[in-house]
C-alpha cells in the first residue's frame, strides 16, 4: 500500500511563482532535481511511479502521491489541483516491464493513457522505443496545459564538465578505445537502441538495450573475464534534454568494479553525475578512471 503524502510547507508556492510538478521514476535522479528545486525557493509537486520511485523523496516534495505506470490521467489531475502548469521528469522507467505477463492490471492504465498509447497497445502498428513512448508521455500533459522542461534546467550543476573527473589519465590505448566506443554507441543512440558500450582492443563486447547499463556491464563482464575494459556512455545525436539524459553515480562505478571493468567515458554537458564527492570517492577506491569527453576530445584521442 502506497501512502499519500499531504503538503508539509503551506508557502509551497512562494511569491506569484507556481510549483514545479516532478514525475519520478527511480534512481538518485529524482532527489538531485527536488533538492535543487527546493534550493532555488520552488514548490514541488511530486508523483512517484509505483515500483520504481523511493518513497523517501516525499520528505522533500510539498505533495507527493502516486501513481501506476499507467495512470498518467491521474497525475495530470494531481498536478492541476496544485496549480502545475511546468513540469519535468527525473529517474529511470524500467520498459521491460511492459513485456511482463499482467503488467496493465498492477500498474493500471487509464481511459487517457490507453487513448494516447493506441498505437502501441491495440493496434500493434506503433513502435515502442524511448523517444516515442516518451515524447508520447510528454505530450499528454501538454494538451492539458502542463509543459514539461529539462530537468537540467533546475539542476544545472548536475550536468559533467569535459575533462578528467576521477581516477588516472587513460593510456594511448584506453583513449582509442573511448574513440571507437563512441562511433558505436553514437550509432546505437542514433538508432535509439541505448546509449552505452563495453570495448576491448576496439572491439565490442556488449551494447545496452533494454536491459539498462548496469546490466550491459554486467554481460560485458561475463565475456571478458580478463577484465580492464572500457565502457562508453553518451547522449543520443539528438538527444531530447526533457528525458533519457544519460545519467551516472556511484552505483554505476560498483557495477563496473564488480563486473572488471577499469575506464568509463561519459559524455560531457549532457550526461548527469549524480552525487559527486561520493562518486568521485569511489572511484578512487575501486581505481577506476572515468573521462568526460566533447566531439574534439574524441577527435584528439582517435589521431
Amino acid at each position: 500500500m502506497f501512502p499519500r503524502f499531504a503538503p508539509k510547507n503551506s508557502h509551497s508556492a512562494l511569491g506569484s511563482e507556481r510549483p514545479i510538478g516532478l514525475l519520478a521514476g527511480w534512481g538518485r535522479y529524482p532527489f538531485a532535481v527536488a533538492e535543487a528545486l527546493r534550493n532555488q525557493g520552488r514548490g514541488v509537486i511530486g508523483v512517484g511511479i509505483r515500483d520504481h520511485a523511493d518513497p523517501k523523496l516525499a520528505d522533500l516534495c510539498d505533495h507527493f502521491d502516486w501513481i501506476g505506470m499507467g495512470s498518467l490521467g491521474r497525475a495530470v489531475q494531481i498536478f492541476q489541483r496544485h496549480g502545475v502548469t511546468q513540469a519535468t521528469m527525473a529517474g529511470k522507467i524500467h520498459k521491460v516491464l511492459l513485456y511482463q505477463p499482467g503488467w496493465w492490471l498492477k500498474h493500471r492504465p487509464d481511459w487517457k493513457t490507453l487513448r494516447a498509447f493506441s498505437p502501441q497497445v491495440f493496434t500493434g502498428k506503433g513502435d515502442r522505443k524511448d523517444d516515442t513512448l516518451l515524447r508520447t508521455v510528454v505530450s499528454i500533459f501538454e494538451n492539458e496545459g502542463i509543459t514539461f522542461e529539462p530537468a537540467t534546467d533546475f539542476a544545472s550543476e548536475l550536468l559533467v564538465k569535459a575533462g578528467q573527473v576521477a581516477g588516472k589519465r587513460l593510456t594511448g590505448k584506453q583513449q582509442r578505445d573511448v574513440s571507437f566506443g563512441w562511433e558505436i554507441a553514437k550509432e546505437m543512440g542514433g538508432l535509439d537502441v541505448g546509449q552505452s558500450v563495453c570495448v576491448k582492443d576496439q572491439a565490442i563486447l556488449a551494447v545496452e538495450a533494454i536491459e539498462g547499463t548496469d546490466a550491459c556491464i554486467s554481460r560485458g563482464g561475463e565475456l571478458c573475464k580478463a577484465g580492464g575494459f572500457t565502457v562508453v556512455k553518451v547522449a543520443k545525436p539528438r538527444q531530447d534534454m526533457r528525458f533519457d539524459v544519460p545519467t551516472v553515480g556511484p552505483k554505476t562505478l560498483e557495477s563496473l568494479a564488480a563486473a572488471g571493468g577499469r575506464v568509463l567515458a561519459i559524455e560531457a554537458d549532457r550526461t548527469i553525475l549524480l552525487d559527486r564527492d561520493e562518486f568521485c570517492r569511489a572511484a578512487e577506491r575501486l581505481k577506476i578512471s572515468v573521462v568526460a569527453f566533447d566531439k574534439s576530445a574524441i577527435a584528439e584521442a582517435a589521431a
